[in-house]
């Protein structure tokens, strides 16, 4: 292929004019001198083929390193030329698609209207940008993010189509991953919480004259059981198999999997039958599973709800269908209980509590920390303190944790409301240590929905490394009932790696539980809080008093240090100073307080100490 060679070169126009000299000068001589000339104007030429010789090798091998594919055409789409790109995409070599239409290629996706919208578009502007669907050589569909731009001459008359495109299968395939994670239960493959609300308000937007929504939301008695004794991996069979069997009686219905043990079944009926319909799910669905050999019969807990009967919203419905869930698990196990205006009027309160509980975990600035300092009760030293979680409603004022952490515990909010307190906690410690106040560890609560729902161990890690802290700063305070929750299993090895790491572990309201004694034997236990309990009759209730000598005794033969809670008087501290209780905590000392307000009590104490 011959390449333009540009004339407007002056030794290019010299040896023209030189070429004729050559042949009509008579002098030898002379026509030396323009034969000279001439090869100059020869040579200067072949060099500046050479340069764009060059210059094209270099620009087709950089679209053949290309990862796009490039094709040229004509102002009729037939083409002209492809690079490698364009190959290892469709399949079709080069010689395979000149002289052929770009259009040939063409999946049929797209209608006569996207052309129509794509040529006018292209003629227009010059460019169009875009996915677009092809089919490769064998016949397979792709999608392809396509983009073409224009080449027009000297008057502006279109003579060529430049596309570039990319096959976007992969990305498109990570799309289609995502959204099904996002709408459907990774085990069993049912629609999840989020998509199950869509169905519902799909239903309910397109029932006709004379039907109505039957609705149950299903929860499995005792799975923690079957996953202790048979291990969890058999525990996840028996779900699939539940979710099967459930889909298959149901067939026609809507059946999805809100997380854990619960299940949700919505079918459409002209029937009058919710109860009937009800008994013979649950007949159905308690028949005996086979799992690994062994026959297990389900007990269920069911709560139920009729659209449009009691309500014609989702949202509604989904809060009215917890709400004889949970009243159903409160009359007893393997129990059924169908929506009734009375659990609104209980609930209602409560859910919309939940509600801006989430909201206040979202904006963060309702929740706040108060710290309650612990002390030796003989000097008054400080030795250590307490976060405590406070909510700041906006309307409601302060509310009580007694009211809204049982709550966050019921509606799945504990791990992140107890993730919350470590970060707020360590970002605290992390700027006393840097502003005077006294060098103490600062104690959290850890409950059992975070050592099971949450990592516990990764998160601890995460926010000492964040804030420069090390673990002996920060102990970890949980009470008896956690040990003795059976959600987060076997806590011994779990305490021994924490504090392996440096951790102090402290059990509270130590004497309040079932088996004291027994856990605090093979537990890796620092410290126990004497619960409030034992302390208020002090010193003149000879129980109570003989309870605390005897506890004291036992913690000093075990190691363990005791934090006497709620010490209010000078003669419960004197008390506790004789029996040889070392630390306390309490109104005597001090209230629980916001940070800013314990700053102004305790950071001048380092200098005061000092000036001694």
């Amino acid at each position: 292929m011959w390449l333009p060679v540009s004339l407007n070169r002056p030794l290019v126009w010299v040896a023209l004019m030189a070429l004729p000299a050559c042949v009509w000068i008579p002098d030898a001589a002379l026509r030396m001198v323009a034969a000279s000339f001439v090869t100059l104007g020869l040579w200067d030429a072949w060099n500046q083929v050479r340069q764009q010789r060059l210059r094209l090798r270099l620009s087709q091998d950089a679209l053949g390193l290309s990862g796009d594919a490039m094709v040229i055409s004509d102002v009729q789409n037939r083409v002209l030329a492809v690079n490698p790109a364009f190959t290892e995409i469709t399949g079709y070599e080069s010689q395979e698609m000149i002289g052929r239409k770009l259009d040939t290629l063409a999946a049929q996706r797209h209608d006569k209207a996207f052309y129509e919208n794509f040529w006018s578009t292209l003629k227009a502007t010059g460019r169009w940008e875009g996915e677009m669907w092809n089919r490769r050589k064998h016949g397979d569909e792709y999608p392809e993010w396509l983009k073409v731009r224009t080449v027009t001459d000297k008057r502006g008359k279109i003579t060529h189509f430049i596309s570039w495109f990319s096959d976007i299968s992969a990305q498109k395939a990570r799309e289609n991953d995502l959204r099904r994670i996002g709408y459907e239960d990774p085990l069993t493959g049912l629609p999840n919480r989020r998509r199950l609300h869509d169905l519902m308000a799909s239903r309910l937007r397109h029932l006709r004259a004379g039907e109505s929504l039957d609705m149950a939301l299903i929860d499995i008695d005792g799975l923690k059981s079957v996953n202790d004794s048979l291990g969890v991996e058999q525990g996840d069979r028996l779900l699939a198999r539940f979710a099967q069997r459930l889909t298959s009686y149901m067939a026609g219905s809507v059946v999805g999997r809100l997380g854990g043990d619960e299940f949700m079944v919505i079918r459409t009926t002209t029937f009058d039958d919710h109860d009937k319909w009800l008994g013979n799910l649950r007949d159905h669905m308690c028949s005996p599973f086979e799992i690994n050999e062994q026959s297990l019969r389900l007990g269920l807990t069911i709560g139920s709800c009729r659209a449009p009967e009691d309500g014609q919203d989702s949202s509604v419905l989904f809060q009215r269908l917890e709400s004889a869930l949970y009243s159903a698990k409160r009359l007893g196990r393997n129990h059924s209980l169908r929506f009734r205006p009375a659990l609104d009027k209980q609930d209602n309160p409560q859910l919309a509590l939940v509600s801006d509980l989430r909201a206040a975990l979202i904006s963060g600035d309702q929740l706040e920390l108060h710290y309650q300092t612990q002390h030796h009760p003989g000097s008054g030293e400080l030795v250590g303190m307490e976060a405590l979680l406070r909510w700041r409603h906006p309307k409601g004022g302060m509310i009580s944790p007694g009211e809204f952490i049982p709550l966050a515990e019921r509606h799945g909010l504990m791990a992140e409301l107890g993730s919350w307190v470590i970060e707020k906690a360590c970002a605290q410690q992390a700027h006393w240590q840097n502003s005077g106040m006294p060098k103490t560890t600062v104690w959290v609560n850890i409950s059992a929905l975070q050592l099971f729902q949450g990592d516990l161990e990764t998160q601890l890690a995460t926010c000492l490394e964040r804030y420069q802290l090390e673990p002996s700063q920060l102990g970890l305070e949980l009470t008896e009932s956690v040990l003795l929750d059976e959600r987060a299993g076997d806590m011994g090895p779990r305490l021994q790696a924490l504090r392996e790491l440096g951790y102090s572990i402290a059990i509270d309201d130590f004497g309040t539980g079932y088996s004291s004694l027994g856990y605090l034997k093979r537990l890796p236990v620092d410290k126990i809080k004497l619960d409030r309990a034992f302390i208020s009759e002090l010193p003149n209730d000879q129980a109570d008093a003989a309870i605390v000598t005897a506890v004291l005794a036992m913690a000093k033969g075990m190691g363990l240090e005791v934090i006497a809670e709620g010490v209010e008087t000078q003669a419960q501290c004197q008390f506790l100073v004789e029996t040889g209780c070392t630390l306390v905590q309490g109104f005597y000392f001090a209230k629980p307080m916001p940070a800013a307000e314990l700053e102004q009590r305790w950071a001048p104490l380092p200098q005061a100490e000092g000036a001694h």
